[in-house]
């Protein structure tokens, strides 16, 4: 069954999807090459792209901490393995 385009994107592949674009953003605005208006603009989808990078990482340390200690995630340490 084909995936429907309104379907949810999973949060890695978004957060992987908009990396790869500010990345291209990124090496275009680099080149030199853009104009002004170009530039601003790239600027602009660039800091979007960078604080849902940003807000996806927060929550994917957030569900870490819970796996951690589901009572206390602000005071939950990581995992450190018996030698």
């Amino acid at each position: 069954m084909a995936k429907s385009a309104s379907a949810p994107v999973a949060p890695a592949a978004d957060f992987e999807h908009s990396l790869d674009e500010l990345e291209q953003l990124v090496a275009r605005m680099e080149g030199g090459e853009l104009s002004l208006d170009e530039s601003l603009s790239s600027f602009e989808r660039g800091i979007g792209l960078y604080r849902h990078c940003q807000q996806a990482l927060e929550n994917a340390e957030l569900r870490v901490r819970m796996l951690l200690d589901p009572d206390a995630p602000d005071t939950a340490e990581p995992f450190e393995p018996e030698l």
